[in-house]
C-alpha cells in the first residue's frame, strides 16, 4: 500500500479481513509484527512506547465508526479534550474547538451533548476532534457505518473537503463500494493481502 502525501485511499474487505487492524497499524495503535510500515517517512516498526504515542499525537487523526465521544461532555468539550492532549494552552482551547466545530458545520451545536445530536452530527464532532492535532494523516474506520445514506454522503463529502483544504492524507475503511469509488485509490483486503481494484 503506497498512498502519496495528500492522497485518498479506500480499503474494502469482508468483516474480519483485518481492515480495522490495518488502520490501527497505520496509526501506531498496534505494533508492526513483520515487514515495514512507513507513514510520512517515519518507519513505525522502529518506534516503541512513548515514541509511538508522540508520533500519533503529532501526525494521526482517527475517526471511528462508533464516534467515541464522551456523553457527559458537550461537543465543544469533546474537541477541547483532544486539544488538551495535543498541548494547546487552556486559554486557547475554546476558541480552537469552536473553530473546528465551525469547519464541520456544527458551530451552533457546540454546547449540545452527544445524546442530543443526530448520528451525522456525532460523526462531524468526531471529525472535528480528529482534526485537533492538525494531522498529516486522517484514518477513518467505517465513518459512515452507523449513518443513513444522506448523512453518509455528507460525512464523506466533508472528509473529502477537509482533505483538500488541509492537504492531509485520507485512508478510509468502508463496506460501501459507492463510497469507496470516490477515492483516488481503491484497495481490497483479502486473506492478508491488499489488492488494488
Amino acid at each position: 500500500m503506497d498512498v502519496p502525501d495528500g492522497g485518498y485511499a479506500a480499503v474494502m474487505g469482508v468483516s474480519g479481513a483485518g481492515k480495522s487492524t490495518l488502520l490501527s497499524i497505520l496509526g501506531g495503535l498496534e505494533a508492526v509484527q513483520q515487514g515495514t510500515v512507513c507513514v510520512g517517512g517515519e518507519d513505525l516498526s522502529t518506534l516503541r512506547g512513548r515514541q509511538l504515542a508522540r508520533f500519533r499525537r503529532a501526525r494521526i487523526g482517527f475517526v471511528f465508526q462508533d464516534f467515541g465521544l464522551l456523553t457527559m461532555l458537550t461537543a465543544r468539550e469533546n474537541v477541547e479534550l483532544a486539544l488538551t492532549l495535543t498541548g494547546v494552552p487552556r486559554g486557547r482551547r475554546k476558541e480552537q474547538a469552536d473553530q473546528l466545530l465551525g469547519e464541520v458545520g456544527l458551530a451552533a451545536r457546540a454546547t449540545h451533548r452527544p445524546p442530543k445530536l443526530s448520528g451525522g452530527e456525532l460523526q462531524r464532532v468526531a471529525i472535528a476532534r480528529a482534526l485537533a492535532n492538525r494531522p498529516a494523516v486522517l484514518l477513518a474506520d467505517e465513518p459512515t457505518g452507523n449513518l443513513d445514506e444522506d448523512s453518509a454522503i455528507r460525512v464523506m463529502e466533508l472528509l473529502e473537503r477537509l482533505r483538500a483544504e488541509r492537504g492531509c492524507t485520507l485512508v478510509v475503511v468502508t463496506h460501501n463500494p459507492e463510497l469507496a469509488a470516490r477515492a483516488d485509490e481503491r484497495l481490497r483486503l483479502s486473506r492478508g493481502q491488499l489488492v488494488r481494484q
